[in-house]
């Protein structure tokens, strides 16, 4: 796996660990000849496996000034390794006054404006993967530790979410998972981790960052303020925000209950429903 891997770097002579990071087994910074680049990899039968298939095969299509370019891959001896363009930064802060702020909107603003690669696109479309992971949600019942709120305001929630999916269905390029994590701040903002991209509407990626802005501390008006600032969140029909902000109360308070996340989503969603 290393000589087929210095095939591409020359001679490797320092290796830094990520901090960071769930889905690979390897994923690391790699000095080599020409300097440094990120490296991440999976057993090719591994059941995540398909998360670095779909990044290797959209990056491509990525805007340059905000993805980090892949370099190389390498399918050897049951293992799948991706080579990237190495980014200096730190993951971005959240938190009210993060200085970081205006360099995210800046990256989440050119997304916007990026059509996804209608080749790739078939069956990854937004609005039919939220709809199916809802239909499995709103058939169950409300869990046991969801938020007392959520509970007493269960029908609520689900009418709401229900209709998220309607709102969802566009051509432009979604990561859908945009969190601090996923974000590299030095001079500005880049953007990583694309495996759960989607073609969308242009408003989710930023709505999906206002949700983890509530989680690290904004009020809901002072997040949406940060949103509005972006052509796609100010001009979408506000129901499409109340039912996204709805459906995601009722997935993450089975999948990531009483974290700040889902916490965000809740307090966002009672928010807007106090100004519908």
């Amino acid at each position: 796996m290393a000589a087929a891997v210095s095939e591409h770097t020359g001679h490797v002579t320092e290796v830094e660990e990520a901090l960071a990071g769930r889905n690979s087994a390897i994923a690391a910074s790699l000095m080599t000849e020409d300097g440094w680049v990120f490296c991440k990899g999976i057993k090719a039968d591994d059941h995540q496996a398909f998360m670095h298939r779909n990044e290797a095969a959209v990056n491509p299509f990525l805007p340059k000034d905000v993805a980090p370019r892949l370099l190389w891959r390498v399918d050897t001896d049951g293992w799948l390794l991706l080579g990237f363009e190495h980014v200096p930064g730190q993951h971005a802060d959240f938190s009210p006054g993060s200085t970081g702020l205006p360099m995210v909107a800046d990256a989440v603003r050119t997304i916007t404006t990026t059509d996804a690669p209608s080749a790739l696109a078939v069956k990854r479309e937004m609005a039919k993967q939220w709809a199916a992971a809802l239909d499995s949600e709103l058939n169950l019942e409300v869990p046991d530790d969801a938020h007392a709120w959520s509970k007493k305001n269960s029908t609520t929630v689900a009418k709401w979410a229900r209709r998220a999916p309607a709102y969802m269905d566009g051509s432009t390029l979604i990561h859908s998972d945009l969190n601090p994590f996923d974000f590299l701040v030095s001079d500005k903002a880049r953007v990583v981790d694309w495996a759960w991209w989607r073609p969308g509407a242009a408003w989710v990626d930023v709505a999906q960052v206002a949700v983890r802005l509530v989680a690290a501390g904004h009020q809901p008006s002072d997040a949406e303020a940060w949103a509005e600032q972006l052509d796609a969140f100010r001009t979408a029909d506000p129901d499409a925000i109340t039912a996204y902000t709805a459906s995601l109360v009722r997935m993450w308070e089975r999948k990531f209950a009483g974290t700040a996340a889902t916490e965000g989503a809740r307090r966002w969603f009672e928010y807007r429903l106090g100004n519908c």
